[in-house]
């Protein structure tokens, strides 16, 4: 499982030019599994993503969680986080978990992250457009 989190001020997803999804500030994930993932796994990183302090404190200091700022989750399912170029020029996705399964383990770890706060989401296997404006830039990328 990967994420990538990025600290962001507004941002949104849309399909076919309708906003499906959009926060006013806080994290965009980008959220690929791939064979073997696993629900410990889930738990695991969804704690991982709200403990990262990656917020400013008072000082400026990138010392503060989601759960501490209290912003907002937008959840992008991204299964070429998997993608292998290693190969030629024309990545291969075939490390990238399939359908249903991803579909289920996408389900649950914004489950998980709705424990701790607002979640917002893009349509699983959907043509997507993401905008975002990224802080700092600050962008990290998790797995486990």
């Amino acid at each position: 499982m990967r994420v990538l989190v990025q600290r962001s001020g507004v941002a949104s997803v849309s399909i076919d030019g309708k906003v499906v999804g959009q926060i006013p500030e806080g994290l965009v994930l980008l959220v690929g599994f791939t064979e073997g993932d696993t629900m410990e796994q889930i738990a695991y990183l969804s704690k991982k993503v709200v403990h990262l302090r990656i917020f400013p404190d008072h000082e400026g200091v990138m010392n503060r969680s989601i759960l501490d700022f209290g912003g907002e989750i937008l959840s992008i399912s991204q299964f070429t986080l998997y993608a292998d170029s290693t190969k030629g020029n024309r990545p291969s996705y075939i490390q990238a978990l399939k359908g249903e399964e991803s579909t289920k383990l996408y389900d649950a770890f914004n489950l998980e992250l709705q424990k701790y706060c607002h979640v917002e989401k893009g349509v699983f296997g959907a043509d997507m457009e993401v905008h975002l404006t990224n802080i700092g830039p600050t962008t990290i990328l998790l797995e486990k």
